[in-house]
Formats: structure tokens, C-alpha cells, sequence
């Protein structure tokens, strides 16, 4: 199984920066997609960017230009640089990532969450 502890969240200022990172551990063949969420109070949770194994990534029209993911397969680490940040970033930010972990002696891909922190942009 995986287990992601996220860091870096705090509280930053209109235009300020943050860079969240993320490390993987646990017992799992490989790491796949690795992803960036964030889920602000009253809200559904919602996908921020993605990085997959190759380094393809992607992002949410609201963060494009603003926002760059980033990964470490040596460290199985993900990064969220976060620049000229707006009081509507302001969220939990939690990791996922999809890994190949062994199930009854089979490897099946499963998806996993990190405890999430917080980010917070005053303005």
C-alpha cells in the first residue's frame, strides 16, 4: 500500500508564492499518475494537475500559467509550485496518486490520498 504525506501549505499573501511537495512511501511496484487536488470549504473537491510517470502534465483552466506540477521518481516525490496566488486558491490541497500495489499476489492499479494541507491567500 502507499501512503503520501503532503507539506508546504501556510499562509501567504495576494500575489505571494507556495510550493507544496509530496512524498510517496509504502510497499507498491510503481507510481503512475500523480495529482494535485484541492477542496475549499462548501466545495466538491476538485483536480488541479496532473504529472503522469512520463512527465505529461496537465492542468485546471484556473491555474494554467499560475501553477506548475512537477516530479521526483528517484525521491517518489510530487511538487506544486504555486505563483502569483489568489485568495481563491485558498483550499486544502491534498496528493493522489495512482500506484500498482500488489492485491492477492497480483499488481492492480489503486488510487491513494494524502492527508491534504492547507492553503490559505490572504488578500
Amino acid at each position: 500500500q502507499v501512503q503520501l504525506l503532503e507539506s508546504g501549505g501556510g499562509l501567504v499573501q495576494a500575489g505571494g508564492s507556495l510550493r507544496l511537495s509530496c512524498v510517496a512511501s509504502g510497499s507498491y511496484l510503481r507510481i503512475n499518475r500523480m495529482d494535485w487536488y484541492r477542496q475549499a470549504p462548501g466545495e466538491q473537491r476538485e483536480l488541479v494537475a496532473v504529472i503522469t510517470s512520463v512527465g505529461s502534465t496537465n492542468y485546471a483552466d484556473s491555474v494554467k500559467g499560475r501553477f506548475t506540477i512537477s516530479r521526483d521518481n528517484a525521491k517518489n516525490m510530487v511538487y506544486l509550485q504555486m505563483n502569483s496566488l489568489k485568495p481563491e486558491d485558498t483550499a486544502v490541497y491534498y496528493c493522489n496518486c495512482n500506484a500498482d500495489v500488489s492485491v492477492y499476489g497480483y499488481y492492480r492499479p489503486k488510487d491513494y490520498w494524502g492527508q491534504g494541507t492547507q492553503v490559505t491567500v490572504s488578500s
